[in-house]
């Protein structure tokens, strides 16, 4: 258990040192030396030769009943062999690195010494002590709990995916769509005279007026026909907006790649326009071209990672309501946030979903 809680605490350090440490410039690589990427990838096969009862590390001066003068046993060592060592690496960060092997072998050796003089100045006895094992327990026991939900979480069959894809089937329709965006207000030049508050809030609501009546206008003129691209750069130059229109074609998009108050366009059929859409930016006409459903096995991945996701927040709020803490204000205070216990670490594996389709600039 005391090895073990030393384990977690160095991996700990270590992950908090690399975030911590500003990134160095590399040294410039000398002539005749093998890239770096040889040289990590290359100790992996000289490792696999080495036998599993091989020392691996071997910590001369320490053992478990050190003779009063050490001088006089030269046996008095610590030998740790590969499997012993693999072992321990599989318990708490399976597949490490070999640099980071090498990197925590060496911590983990000098934690072990200390541990060592801490056990011969009884620093392992008294309440303190038995208090901050108590506590690593609970960590560890988290941990663990953590692991295996998301392992759980991750045992998703191929039927589970082909089901879930014929349920959510309208998540994975995409619609080729055109997209016309008409700037919310004209952008106006600085007034020549100074303006009172209440002139200066009519002119800006007669700019926006403007390109609201503008976005009307067009609308009936793509439904009558007229490209896209044209009409845009028209409401563009009446917007005096100085930068480029965005393209109008935005390709083969998804239901969630649309803005929630958006979506509805993803239910017009093929050659249909949409009514005017605004948000906080502006103006949105959109026109739907053909439709089709992303094939399973381009989407497989994509699934798993969607399922893997929605399975872990559903364990993890469900062991969250089991058990709610009710904290005396008059002790800890009123509540500042949020808590943060021991936070699930994010999933891995599988693609992220599309992200939603940024707004016009």
């Amino acid at each position: 258990m005391m090895q073990y809680a030393i384990v977690c605490l160095l991996l700990a350090a270590m992950s908090w040192g690399q975030a911590a440490s500003p990134t160095s410039t590399p040294a410039p690589q000398q002539s005749g030396a093998a890239p770096a990427g040889n040289a990590a990838g290359g100790q992996e096969p000289e490792a696999a030769k080495v036998a599993p009862d091989a020392p691996v590390i071997t910590i001369n001066g320490l053992c478990d009943n050190p003779p009063a003068d050490k001088a006089a046993d030269a046996n008095c060592k610590t030998v740790i062999t590969r499997a012993e060592f693999e072992q321990l690496l599989d318990a708490v960060q399976p597949n490490m690195p070999p640099r980071v092997r090498r990197q925590f072998a060496t911590r983990y050796s000098s934690a072990l010494v200390m541990a060592q003089k801490a056990h011969e100045m009884n620093l392992d006895q008294g309440q303190k002590f038995e208090d901050r094992m108590k506590l690593a327990r609970v960590q560890i026991l988290a941990q663990s709990f953590n692991q295996a939900v998301q392992e759980k979480a991750g045992q998703i069959s191929d039927q589970d995916i082909e089901d879930y894809y014929h349920s959510k089937s309208a998540d994975y329709e995409e619609a080729d769509l055109q997209r016309i965006f008409v700037p919310r207000s004209q952008q106006l030049p600085a007034s020549k005279v100074k303006l009172s508050a209440a002139a200066e809030k009519k002119r800006q609501k007669d700019a926006e007026d403007v390109m609201e009546k503008e976005a009307t206008k067009l609308r009936a003129r793509a439904v009558a026909g007229e490209d896209f691209a044209k009409l845009e750069g028209e409401a563009y130059v009446l917007a005096a907006v100085k930068g480029k229109a965005p393209s109008t074609k935005m390709g083969k998009t998804r239901r969630s790649g649309l803005p929630p108050a958006q979506a509805s366009v993803m239910d017009l059929k093929a050659g249909e326009i949409s009514p005017v859409l605004s948000d906080q930016s502006g103006y949105f006409i959109y026109k739907a071209g053909a439709k089709d459903v992303e094939p399973l096995d381009k989407v497989k991945e994509e699934i798993r990672g969607t399922m893997r996701t929605q399975r872990l927040q559903e364990q993890m709020t469900a062991t969250q309501q089991a058990a709610t803490p009710t904290l005396d204000e008059s002790y800890f205070g009123p509540e500042m946030g949020p808590m943060h216990g021991m936070p699930l670490p994010p999933p891995t594996s599988g693609p992220s979903p599309k992200p939603a389709a940024p707004g016009p600039k």
